[in-house]
């Protein structure tokens, strides 16, 4: 019996009949369209650094800050929205989310300096992080156990498949027409997926006071799998950050390598779901673990011969897509009554990783040559594997029970009374 079999999942059933199937393919979709723009936003600038730059008369590494910044606004704001915005229908948060994201984007697409594409960068994090965290809440909550799995699968498909079809169609429109046209690419897109929401069945997560969210700060159990979040996904930003230097090279082979992570991030995104029915979303998180750390250690070794390099890329991104998705739904298993807080805490967590990642292999760079980014990245590999082995939130007792117990029985009672409603829905 896998850990997750054992969990206090709420089953998603009707007060009139069987267990209701999983969301229906258009509504995956369209929280996937939202994880797609997303995904191209968090990656797109980065391609396009040299041209911002001159646009706005810093250097390089100034330009470079605003990815930075996204994180850290989107880490510290993704948890506080999710507390503000608890009681809303998840439809008004996706839409809320996703309209202060396109007031972001077009700031950027028409700021004149630094400082005015900052602030819309600014905007647009406090945006994704109301999305991005509340279409996964929406996909778990909206699915039954068996199917929670695919549908979180398919709403991170959107983010993995950017990588692979968003991100070089994004710089091909900046190099061709200016860095300012791919910005008015994603406000297309974003208005897309705006407007999609409505499309959806409506959904609530339980409702928590102040107290009762700052468990999921001390739940060991959350805290367990934010830690394994970290330490899994540090490593592949360690490389992506530091890759051109790592392999010595730049122009298509960067693209090349770019493009067959997110290949494999796709490929590990479309085969989780099947492993966490067949093996526990834990063992899945371990084999992703395992394999992130052995390719970055192998990317130190074959960083020379670049055909090698860009497999082992791939490599590294089928891991990744491996880790993703098992955390989340860990999360759902092991708090229900917590989830929607909880996995706003996991998409902090994974722009902590990114924060982490980029200091780490700046310094490892800096002082020991291009092959210690992949080596350091190994290294933090080693402790989210130790962490997936040792550390198992499925086990741990609940904390402060009658906070959480309260609020678990809100949980039940919603869930079971809305179903019928959402039925009538469909």
């Amino acid at each position: 019996m896998t850990e997750t079999s054992t969990s206090t999942v709420v089953p998603a059933t009707t007060s009139s009949g069987p267990e209701r199937a999983a969301l229906r393919s258009a509504d995956v979709v369209v929280l996937s369209i939202g994880t797609f723009t997303l995904g191209v936003d968090g990656f797109v600038l980065s391609g396009l650094l040299p041209r911002v730059a001159r646009s706005l008369h810093v250097t390089v590494s100034t330009a470079g800050q605003l990815t930075t910044l996204f994180a850290l606004v989107y880490a510290v704001g993704s948890p506080l929205i999710a507390t503000l915005t608890g009681s809303w229908d998840r439809r008004r948060v996706l839409a809320a989310g996703m309209s202060v994201f396109i007031c972001g984007m077009i700031i950027q697409a028409t700021g004149t300096d630094f400082a005015a594409v900052a602030a819309g960068r600014v905007l647009a994090a406090l945006g994704a992080a109301g999305y991005q965290a509340t279409a996964y809440s929406t996909a778990g909550i909206l699915s039954d156990d068996r199917h929670r799995a695919r549908s979180l699968a398919i709403v991170a498909g959107g983010s993995s498949a950017a990588l692979v079809a968003g991100l070089p169609f994004g710089i091909l429109v900046g190099q061709m027409w200016g860095w300012r046209s791919a910005m008015w690419v994603l406000v297309v897109l974003a208005v897309v997926s705006a407007i999609a929401v409505r499309l959806l069945p409506p959904a609530h997560a339980p409702a928590l006071g102040l107290r009762q969210r700052a468990l999921a700060l001390t739940d060991r159990r959350v805290l367990g799998v934010l830690a394994g979040t970290v330490t899994v996904l540090t490593p592949a930003f360690v490389v992506i950050a530091y890759l051109p230097a790592i392999v010595q090279t730049g122009g298509a082979w960067i693209v090349a390598a770019m493009l067959a992570y997110g290949s494999g991030q796709v490929t590990g995104t479309s085969v989780v779901a099947r492993l966490i029915r067949q093996r526990s979303a834990r063992t899945t998180y371990v084999v992703g673990a395992v394999g992130v750390t052995v390719t970055v250690a192998m990317l130190a070794a074959t960083r020379h011969w670049l055909p090698v390099a860009v497999g082992t890329m791939a490599a590294l991104g089928l891991s990744v897509g491996l880790t993703i998705v098992p955390q989340q739904h860990r999360l759902f298993a092991t708090v229900p009554a917590l989830a929607s807080v909880a996995v706003g805490l996991n998409g902090s967590s994974i722009y902590v990783g990114t924060a982490i990642g980029a200091a780490v292999g700046g310094i490892a760079l800096a002082g020991a040559g291009s092959a210690a980014p992949a080596v350091a990245a190994a290294a933090i590999g080693v402790v989210a594997v130790a962490l997936g082995v040792w550390v198992v939130p499925e086990r741990m007792s609940r904390p402060q029970p009658t906070l959480i117990d309260a609020a678990s029985d809100w949980h039940v009672e919603r869930m079971v009374a809305e179903n019928t409603s959402i039925d009538a829905c469909r």
